[in-house]
């Protein structure tokens, strides 16, 4: 026996020392029931644990976190306890032995703890990870970048290093779990040729997952989100994903999914009605105010009545609670629920006042459109608001944040922006994109109309910048090379300068751009309405037209089930504006079931979009019974039309009423002429008249009508033809005097919606006469004489009398 001790003291001092039970240790490690047991363990063998005991240890630490209910409560306890310690530095002094996949793994569980990245053990990792990178396979690659992703090291040398293996790699690559996962790390920094190159991977590999992995397409439609690229097949087939597995989806699964697909304007009818039953269910489920608030958000905005009081009036009681960030994230959703519950943004803009300092710029914005576009009025908030924008605007040296601030400072009640600001600006013009200088320019023109109406002196100067954001954005227009770039540029652009100032030399760097434009980025069935829509608005027909429109119906034809209803009701409306009616289109519009889904979906709607639409299926609707009646769609619109066309009714204005006297005197007296006539079909004509065979008006009935009234309507059957009740041979006229709105800026080429009204008024009996308002304010018609030969030769093709 001394023998042996002599020759194997090794062996003999493990056998004296090893741990107080015979099972091995992770087999001890594994039957642990909480972190107590698990780190006495820990205490007792620290002297003797292995690599791979380590990292046993921190997944099992990992385990018991995944199940709890107070999470970041156990997370400060777990990081600040002595036995946590022991295994951070134990792990440091083994980390040249750790396999690759527990390196990372530790890593990965490090920081779920909130262990700091200035930690020595968490630099010390990621050092070693960087060191062994290029031999890790694609899962512990996967689980690194996502490391360094939760570091926000997105744009840093180290995640250019995995791009690039990935890139290497990308043939080989068969797993998209992992793969989708480095997708979104490396997002920020890859090329678009990369970018397409994963796209076409990622399609190549998405029938190898399970349908039931929503985390894989919630990622792949994540990167779509950061690349800002709307890929329609890759969405449409993650949407299916999300759809199949709705029951299993919880309130972060939805309402990142909501978010991702506002970003991208993507529109999925199904998912929106099964997100709002799925976060209806769960009112009940929520009482603590940070759950509750990322429901009210998601749910707010989509629910029905009943619901949005029951949110309101919980959140109400919650108010009291509510961080700086949960109060910011009510106000936006209260202003996409456009409510009006004075009491609730009383209580939620206090909360933002008492916090204004701690805000971003960027938040400060978002809390500024709120406030305004809900009618709320502080002069104490609005004043503190403007200080801290312009205080941060003295700082701030980023182009974008700049933008954010002088966007902001243009919308409080009394905008100003002093020499100072002014310079801040013009200093940052040169490193601007387009939507950047859009906005400086929407906002310097609100100024300009604030300093007119208020006699201020600083208009010369804001004149000047606006020659410097033109300048600038030609200059960004003749050297963009990219189309992908150029529209993501201008896709959210809004305002009147962008069209006014840069229309030709965007028309001109689009024709520049034309090659890049192939069946990828235009001929999908979702985006068949956005190649409609220019034809539409400005009334031009595409080149071979008949074969154009007929490439996009049989796009459509298998997909006429699937696409949103108001998409549908808007394709099918500018199609109608180009006098094209596909039946099959039609015909899946004007059913019953169709028309059910619309309700269903007008319900989800803000009521501006929902008015919108409505007024879209009614002009559709006139369109079809006019132009298309051997289709024998029925009208079915005129309760619609009543109500709202009652509301319209209103005084002349000035204008009108000297065109009305000068239309009696020409036409030889009042009763020759009506003021705001209803047509069949609910168009309205500015004014009316009726000549006989041998052009000499007919009176009308005694219109008992006040100067600058409007006589009262009386609703008829809209089915019957006007003119079937002329007498032979006389003629009715519509006389519409057009702002410059119906007209193709700058060319007196007359847009869809106008020249679709004349073919209508047309189709109904009139002859019709549309006077462009800029030709009957010119020069050439200064004065009354002028303005009476120009009506009377428009009128009974003469001069003057």
């Amino acid at each position: 026996m001394l023998r042996l001790r002599a020759v194997c003291p090794f062996s003999w001092r493990m056998f004296q020392f090893r741990p107080y039970s015979c099972e091995p240790l992770i087999s001890q490690m594994n039957k642990c029931t909480d972190e107590e047991q698990l780190f006495d363990l820990i205490e007792k063998n620290k002297a003797i644990l292995s690599e791979k005991q380590l990292g046993c240890g921190f997944n099992i630490l990992w385990q018991f976190q995944k199940q709890k209910t107070s999470s970041l409560k156990n997370v400060e306890c777990i990081r600040n306890h002595p036995q946590f310690l022991t295994l951070l530095n134990l792990t440091t002094s083994k980390m040249e032995f750790l396999k690759d996949s527990t390196l990372v793994n530790v890593l990965y569980i490090t920081q779920k703890f909130a262990v700091e990245a200035h930690d020595p053990l968490v630099e010390a990792l990621v050092t070693e990870a960087w060191r062994r990178m290029e031999r890790f396979d694609i899962d512990v690659l996967s689980k690194f970048s996502s490391c360094l992703a939760d570091q926000h090291l997105y744009f840093s040398p180290l995640m250019g290093k995995i791009a690039d293996i990935v890139n290497r790699n990308l043939e080989a690559i068969q797993d998209l779990r992992s793969l989708s996962v480095l997708m979104v790390s490396i997002s920020s920094l890859i090329s678009q040729r990369f970018q397409e190159q994963l796209v076409n991977k990622t399609e190549l590999l998405f029938d190898s997952i399970d349908s039931s992995q929503v985390i894989i397409a919630r990622r792949i439609v994540q990167f779509l989100r950061n690349i800002k690229y709307s890929y329609y097949p890759l969405l449409e087939r993650c949407n299916k994903v999300f759809l199949s597995n709705a029951n299993h989806l919880d309130l972060e699964s939805i309402s990142k999914i909501l978010t991702l697909y506002h970003s991208l304007q993507f529109h999925s009818f199904e998912f929106i009605i099964m997100a709002k039953k799925r976060l209806t269910e769960m009112i009940p489920l929520f009482s603590q105010p940070a759950s509750f608030v990322k429901l009210f958000v998601a749910l707010g905005p989509l629910a029905g009545p009943e619901e949005k009081k029951q949110l309101k009036s919980t959140i109400l009681l919650m108010s009291e609670e509510l961080t700086s960030q949960q109060a910011l994230a009510v106000m936006g959703a209260m202003e996409e629920m456009e409510s009006r519950n004075s009491h609730l943004i009383k209580r939620i803009a206090s909360i933002l006042h008492k916090n204004l300092d701690n805000y971003k710029p960027v938040e400060l914005l978002k809390i500024t459109q709120a406030l305004i576009f809900l009618h709320f009025r502080s002069k104490e908030l609005f004043v503190k608001l403007q200080e801290l924008l312009l205080s941060y605007l003295k700082i701030s040296v980023i182009p974008s944040e700049i933008c954010i601030l002088v966007c902001a400072i243009s919308m409080l009640p009394s905008p100003h922006l002093d020499e100072a600001g002014i310079s801040r600006i013009e200093a940052v013009l040169p490193q601007c994109d387009l939507s950047d200088l859009n906005s400086f320019a929407t906002s310097v023109l609100r100024w300009i109309e604030y300093d007119h109406m208020y006699l201020d002196s600083n208009t010369g100067k804001q004149l000047k910048l606006l020659q410097k954001l033109d300048h600038y954005a030609h200059q960004r227009l003749q050297n963009c090379s990219d189309l992908n770039l150029l529209w993501e540029e201008l896709r959210s652009l809004k305002g009147d300068w962008f069209a006014d100032s840069l229309l030709e030399e965007t028309v001109a760097t689009l024709q520049r751009l034309m090659d890049e434009i192939n069946y990828i980025n235009v001929i999908h069935p979702f985006a068949v309405l956005a190649v409609i829509l220019p034809f539409s608005i400005l009334n031009y027909d595409p080149p071979q037209r008949d074969e154009f429109f007929g490439t996009c119906i049989q796009h459509l034809n298998s997909y006429l089930g699937l696409l949103d209803p108001l998409k549908l009701v808007f394709l099918g409306f500018s199609l109608a504006t180009l006098q094209y009616f596909p039946e099959d289109l039609l015909k899946a519009i004007f059913n019953i079931k169709f028309l059910a889904r619309l309700d269903s979906q007008l319900e989800l709607l803000c009521s501006s979009l929902n008015m919108r639409v409505q007024f879209r299926l009614m002009e559709l609707n006139r369109a079809v019974c006019l132009e298309c009646p051997e289709y024998q769609i029925p009208w079915f619109h005129d309760r619609f039309c009543q109500q709202q066309y009652n509301k319209d009714i209103s005084s002349m204005n000035g204008a009108q009423q000297q065109i009305y006297k000068m239309l009696a005197e020409v036409l030889g007296g009042i009763n020759f002429v009506k003021a705001s006539v209803l047509t069949p079909y609910y168009h309205t004509i500015g004014f009316e008249c009726i000549l006989d065979k041998r052009k000499k008006p007919l009176p009308y009935e005694s219109h008992n009508i006040t100067l600058g009234k409007l006589p009262e309507m009386h609703w008829e059957s809209n089915t019957q033809i006007v003119g079937s009740r002329l007498p032979p041979g006389a003629e009715r006229i519509a006389l519409e005097f057009l702002d410059p709105r119906a007209f193709c800026r700058n060319i007196p080429h007359l847009k869809g919606k106008s020249a679709m009204k004349k073919r209508h008024l047309e189709i109904l009996g009139y002859r019709v006469i549309q006077i462009p308002l800029f030709e009957w304010n010119s020069m050439a018609l200064s004065t009354k004489d002028a303005r009476m030969d120009y009506l009377r030769e428009h009128i009974f093709g003469e001069g003057k009398s």
